[in-house]
């Protein structure tokens, strides 16, 4: 079963017990991961205009790598999105966007802890041959497809500034 494919059992179980916060948080995902497989689509149909429509929808079908950026993508929007509820001082969306997120968060890789992430990174760090600040373009593109959806961007390019910093 595909993660898309878990995430729609899991929609289909939320309406039939009525939970409205997963009800809503899935419906949401949903929607963003066929706004995804829409935009692929659309650029495959450019690239392979002679492809049947069978096929076109075969090819355009996310994997699951692609549902978990997709979550990810979900999350850091929401987080974002608190943080201008907070501002306005609108407790009420605030919870309801926590809530999703924690919905979303049970379909992503199991995160890795900030031991494991330093330790990852440091590798990352002597294979590039990274000695300072300006080297963590090639540092974080060495890293992201290693950890991709097992930790958030902004605290992995914290531990890296960190390392380089302290080098």
């Amino acid at each position: 079963m595909t993660l898309k494919e878990k995430i729609q059992t899991d929609l289909k179980t939320a309406v039939k017990e009525k939970n409205e916060t997963f009800t809503s948080a899935l419906r949401l995902l949903l929607a963003a991961v066929l706004n995804k497989e829409k935009t692929k689509r659309y650029k495959i149909s450019q690239e392979k205009p002679d492809l049947t429509e069978d096929k076109l929808v075969k090819e355009s079908q996310l994997t699951d790598e692609e549902v978990i950026e997709v979550i990810s993508s979900e999350i850091k929007k929401n987080k974002e999105a608190i943080v201008d509820f907070e501002k306005g001082e609108r407790e009420d969306l605030v919870e309801k966007e926590k809530a999703a997120i924690e919905v979303w968060q049970k379909y992503l890789p199991e995160q890795l802890s900030d031991q494991e992430l330093k330790k990852i990174i440091k590798e990352a760090i002597e294979k590039v041959g990274a000695k300072e600040a300006k080297d963590m373009g090639r540092v974080m593109a060495e890293l992201m497809p290693q950890i991709k959806g097992k930790a958030e961007g902004s605290q992995v390019s914290k531990i890296v500034k960190e390392l380089l910093e302290i080098r």
